[in-house]
C-alpha cells in the first residue's frame, strides 16, 4: 500500500466497528483483494514480506479454532513471527493482571496483539494503556470487528460477481440476520458495518433473542421468518448458543427449527439470487440445514477464505499506520 492509504488509516488499533468511518471500513475491503491474490498464487509461494521481522501474538482467553487459526495464518502469510498464548497457560491463572501480562509480552518486542476475551471492553482497556497494536478478536457480547469486515467483503464480492459491476457497493443491499442476536457480538459488529455501508438490515428470531430495542440501531426487527426473507439479498444465520438454552429463552429446539431454521423450505421465501452466510461453527440441522450449508447458495467457505485476506489487510494497515510502538 502507498502513501494514500496511510493518510486514511491512522488508527493504532482495531477495537470495534462502531467507531470506524465508512471510508475506513471500505479501505480494509479495498485492501483485501491483493491478499486474496497472494493466497491464490499458482507459484505456491503464498507469502509477502510486509510484516517480516514483526511479532504477532495471538492471546486467546476463550476457545477458538476458526478465528485463531485465521489470524495465525494471516500473520504467517505476511512473513511475521507468531506466538500463541492460551489463557490456561498464561500468568493470569496465577493472578497477574492483563496489563502486567501484556507489559511482559511487549518487553519481548511484540508488535501486534490479537486478543479474545470474555469480558466486554478488555481490548479497549489494553489499547489505551499500551503501545502495541491491539486487534479485538471478540470481547464478550460487545464486538467481533474482523468477522464483520470479512462478512462485508464476502457480501460485496458476491454482489460484484452477480451484477458484473466491479465498483458495486453495499448501498441498498438487503441483509437478513436470523437467530440469537441478543447474545451475538458478530451480529452487533455486522449491524454497525452494514449500516455504515448503506445496507438495509432486518433482524429475525424469537422475541427473547431479538429484543425490539435493537430497532434503535437503525434496523428492522421481526419475528416472522417469511417477512425477513422476502426480497433479501443475504441470509445470515447465527449460531444458536445451546449453552444458553438452560435459561429457556425459547420453548424448545423443535420449535426453533420449525419457525426459524434456514432450510430448503424456508429459503423458498427468499429470491433465487440470495446467498447464505454463517459465522461458524454451525449447529447443523438446528439453525441451518446441512443441505443448505453445503449447497450452491452457501458462501460459508468463502467467508473462511476471505477471513485470512481481510485479517492480512487489517494487520498490514495497522502496522503501517504510523501509530503504535514508535508513537
Amino acid at each position: 500500500m502507498g502513501e494514500a492509504s496511510r493518510n486514511v488509516w491512522t488508527r493504532k488499533d482495531l477495537i470495534g466497528i462502531a467507531g470506524l468511518s465508512r471510508q475506513e471500513i471500505e479501505l480494509v475491503l479495498d485492501t483485501a483483494p491483493q491478499f486474496v491474490a497472494v493466497s491464490q498464487r499458482s507459484s505456491g509461494i503464498k507469502k509477502v514480506p510486509l510484516l517480516q521481522g514483526r511479532l504477532v501474538v495471538n492471546w486467546f482467553h476463550e476457545p477458538s479454532t476458526r478465528t485463531r487459526t485465521s489470524f495465525e495464518l494471516a500473520a504467517k502469510r505476511l512473513s511475521a513471527d507468531t506466538l500463541a498464548i492460551a489463557a490456561s497457560s498464561s500468568s493470569s491463572v496465577k493472578g497477574e493482571t492483563l496489563h502486567d501480562t501484556l507489559a511482559n509480552i511487549e518487553a519481548m518486542s511484540a508488535d501486534i496483539i490479537v486478543i479474545r476475551h470474555s469480558c466486554a471492553g478488555a481490548p479497549h482497556l489494553l489499547a489505551a494503556g499500551h503501545a502495541s497494536h491491539i486487534i479485538n478478536a471478540g470481547d464478550g457480547r460487545h464486538e467481533h470487528p474482523t468477522q464483520a469486515l470479512l462478512d462485508a467483503f464476502t457480501m460485496r464480492e458476491n454482489l460484484r460477481q452477480r451484477t458484473g459491476n466491479n465498483e458495486a457497493t453495499l448501498d441498498g443491499l438487503r441483509v437478513a440476520i436470523i437467530g440469537d442476536v441478543e447474545h451475538s457480538r458478530v451480529a452487533r459488529s455486522n449491524i454497525h458495518a452494514l449500516n455504515k455501508l448503506g445496507a438495509q438490515v432486518t433482524l429475525c428470531g424469537p422475541a427473547t433473542l431479538v429484543p425490539r430495542d435493537f430497532a434503535a440501531m437503525g434496523v428492522r426487527v421481526t419475528t416472522s421468518l417469511k417477512e425477513a426473507l422476502e426480497d433479501t439479498d443475504v441470509v445470515y444465520s447465527l449460531r444458536i448458543q445451546l449453552e444458553r438454552q438452560a435459561k429457556a429463552l425459547f420453548p424448545s429446539l423443535r420449535e426453533y427449527i420449525k419457525l426459524f431454521r434456514i432450510d430448503a423450505d424456508s429459503l423458498r421465501y427468499a429470491p433465487d439470487h440470495a446467498i447464505v452466510m454463517h459465522p461458524g461453527p454451525i449447529n447443523r440441522d438446528l439453525e441451518l440445514s446441512t443441505d443448505v450449508a453445503d449447497g450452491p447458495r452457501s458462501v460459508i467457505l468463502q467467508q473462511v477464505t476471505n477471513g485470512v485476506a481481510v485479517r492480512m489487510a487489517v494487520m498490514h494497515l495497522l502496522a503501517n499506520s504510523g501509530a503504535g510502538r514508535t508513537a
